[in-house]
Formats: C-alpha cells, structure tokens, sequence
C-alpha cells in the first residue's frame, strides 16, 4: 500500500501517517498538486492519494482524470466540519478522514481503498491444495491464471505468489481491466507521451512500466477488448511496450498473473478472448473452489470476520453460537467469501456483544432481518421493487454518512466496490 500526502505535514496528518505506517503502508510527500502529478507520471506511482479538504480537490481530481490516472483521492480535515467533508466528497474524493486521527478509521479506509487482504484462513483439503500448489510455482516467472467465481479470493492468492516469489522485494501493482473504460485502458497499461491526445501535458508511465522488475495482476482479464488484446500478447511475449504517442519500444522484465471469472475457453469459442493470449496466460493454471465446496472453511472464516468487525466496531463479542454456525453452514453463498464478510460484519453490528445467535445473521434468503438488530419489513414497501427499495437504502445511507462511502458500505453490509458499482448504475440510468 503507497500512500501519497500532499502538502504541509502538520502535527496531526504526520500522526495519520505514522499510524499508516504502522498498518503496513509506504507513505510519502509531496508539496503541491504539480509536484503529486508529475510524480504518478513518471511511474512512481500511488494507490491513494490524501490531501487537505481545504485545498482545491476538483482540481487535483479533473488533473488525475485528463492525465488518465486512477488513483483515489482521500480528504482530510477537522472532525467537526461536516460541510468541508460533504464539500470534498462533492468534488471528487472518495472518502473523508477526520482529524485527530483514529487508529481504526485510518485502517478501515485503507482497506477499503485498496480492497485487499493478504490472510489466508482456511482448513480444507480443497484449498490446502489451492495454497500448496500457488507456493510451487512462486518462484518461477511462468504466467499464472487464476479462476474462479467472484468473491472466492483470486486477488489473495495471487498476493501470496508475489509474496513467496524472488520479486517479492519489487511492486506488486494491479489493475481491474473491468473497472477502467476500453479507451482509457490501453494508457494506463503502457502509458502515453507527453501530447500523445488532448489533455496528455506529462509523459504518463503505465502499469506496464510501473511494475517491472516485480509483478502485474491484471484482474478480470475476460473484460478486456479483444483489439487490446493483441497489444497485450505482444507486450507479454516480447516483454516489452509501445507507449501511446511514443516512437520507441520500452524494454521490461515483469511477471504476469491474471485473473477471470469467466471460463476463458468458452470466451474464445465465443470469439470475445484470444485463443494465443490464453496460451500465454494460462501456462500455470489455479482454479479456486467455491465456498459451498469447501464447507470446512465457513467456520474459521466467519471466526475472523467475526473477530476483526467486533475489535473495529468496540464490540465485545464471546463467540458464535452452535444455532449460528449450523445457519452459515447450510447457505449455499453464491457470493462466496466476499458475502460471508459482509454476513458477519452485518452480525457483528446487530449482536451488540455476548455470544452471537442465528438471529442476528441476515442471508438473502430470509424474509426479513432479526427483530434486534434491523427493522421489520415495512408494510410501506409492498407494491415496490426490490431495486427501487436498494436504490432508497444506498442513496439514504450515503447521505447520513455525508456522502463518505466507506462509512456508507460498513452501514449497509456491503463491499466498496459493490456500493461503487450500484451508484455508477444510478448515474448511467439518470443520464440514459
């Protein structure tokens, strides 16, 4: 995790940083915005940004967006100010910190920015063998795919290669090819010259070059355009990249592992997935089971989703009871480890302490939530649709929370992904 702090480091944000550091986070500063963007242009990148909610952050986030740069801002400021957070979120970033800094709320938000967990909790055959099997093939500078449904842990284990793998000491840097539109992709993969379009006034080094010498995750490969594609298979095979607008190849050395929900020879046989690029990609293949085949691993999982919820929400929590754990066991989870998370986090809030019950764990297969811990099903919402009554809830809780979407997905049991995902929905649906 690298974080970069523009501006004065005054007594209060130095202490944010020490907690950061201390949270496992590389942190770094800059004086001004110029200097922050010529720094994430000449490859020495960030995965998020913090700066003083004071300071002019339409500005930083428009320079970001027409230098093509996906990182995400953090504002900070004093704790009472709610109208300088509701301000800074307005103009872009992505969350708020108040000031003085709090331990947790620091940690929480660097979770959820990066959305990455390096724990690997498990206790069946199926995924000791998922584990051993990623830690044979660390060392070497084979590609490696990784598949399986959404929510099973790709992203981990694929941290877990880097990690036992002779480039550990490099980056790590990844990238969602399902997250970034087709047209800005190809740029933040390998980068664009100064004037290479409107708006490019910095040379931009993509991820590309940013991480050679470690390893490149591109996740959800299955979603990249089959015309970027064949860039792609030629940056992998010659290691090397063009950048756009540049005259002359760049040299690298990187490993690529590479990550799908999707059974890739069905794409190519539907033509949506190169069949050399497979080839390319899947020399080692790592294939994760779902969580309902691996029943042995709901306990030991909702254990620590228990556990890190109930010390991050002052919870004193003395356990799960028999009654809750037989409910986890006999749910299919179709969102697999991700939907067992927010399961328990969600319980975490309705137990208020003690022994947790099966009450207060919410599927979505119950009617209606623990009488407890969340509201009956209200008479006023028969007659609407589900996504009607979703969409109330989320835009609701994203206003309570001062438009913080962190706090907002923490409320509502769910990922920041997921609540990103939903209002990129709502905004395309209004401007339809």
């Amino acid at each position: 995790m690298r974080v970069l702090i523009i501006g004065k480091l005054d007594s209060q944000i130095s202490q944010a940083s020490v907690i950061a550091k201390k949270r496992g986070a590389s942190v770094s500063n800059v004086a001004d915005m110029d200097s922050a963007l010529s720094l994430l242009c000449s490859g020495k990148g960030a995965d998020v940004l913090m700066i003083a909610a004071s300071q002019d952050i339409k500005k930083l986030v428009n320079s970001l967006e027409q230098e093509r740069i996906f990182v995400p801002v953090v504002a900070y400021g004093v704790e009472a100010d709610s109208k300088l957070a509701s301000d800074a979120i307005r103009a872009g970033a992505k969350e708020y910190l108040p000031l003085p800094p709090n331990e947790e709320m620091i940690a929480a938000i660097l979770e959820a920015i990066t959305e990455e967990s390096s724990s690997m909790i498990y206790k069946s055959k199926e995924m000791k063998d998922v584990v051993e099997l990623a830690e044979r093939v660390a060392d070497s500078d084979a590609s490696v795919l990784i598949t399986g449904e959404s929510g099973t842990g790709k992203e981990v284990i694929a941290r877990l290669i880097h990690n036992k793998s002779k480039r550990v000491g490099k980056s790590f840097i990844s990238i969602n090819c399902a997250a970034i539109p087709d047209n800005l992709l190809e740029s933040e993969l390998f980068g664009h010259e100064k004037g290479a379009f409107t708006g490019a006034t910095h040379r931009r080094i993509g991820k590309f070059e940013e991480s050679s010498g470690g390893t490149l995750l591109l996740d959800e490969i299955s979603e990249m355009d089959t015309k970027l594609q064949a860039k792609l298979l030629r940056a992998i095979q010659e290691q090397e990249i063009d950048r756009v607008g540049g005259s002359s190849p760049v040299k690298l050395n990187l490993r690529i592992l590479a990550t799908s929900n999707r059974n890739l020879k069905e794409e190519v046989e539907k033509s949506n997935f190169r069949e050399d690029l497979l080839f390319r990609l899947n020399v080692i293949n790592i294939k994760l089971p779902p969580l309902r085949a691996r029943k042995e691993d709901i306990k030991p999982l909702a254990e620590h989703f228990a556990k890190k919820y109930a010390e991050s929400n002052g919870v004193e929590l003395s356990g799960i009871s028999g009654d809750a754990l037989e409910k986890l066991n006999s749910y299919s989870w179709p969102g697999n480890v991700r939907e067992l998370e927010n399961a328990m986090h969600i319980a975490v809030l309705f137990s208020g302490g003690g022994e947790m019950d099966e009450k207060v764990i919410v599927l979505d297969e119950d009617s209606s939530k623990a009488s407890e811990g969340g509201a009956a099903v209200s008479g006023g919402l028969v007659g609407r649709t589900v996504e009607s009554v979703e969409k109330d809830l989320i835009i609701g809780t994203l206003d309570h929370c001062l438009g913080n979407r962190t706090h907002a997905a923490n409320i509502l049991g769910i990922s920041i992904r997921t609540l990103r995902n939903k209002l990129k929905q709502y905004e395309e649906a209004r401007g339809a």
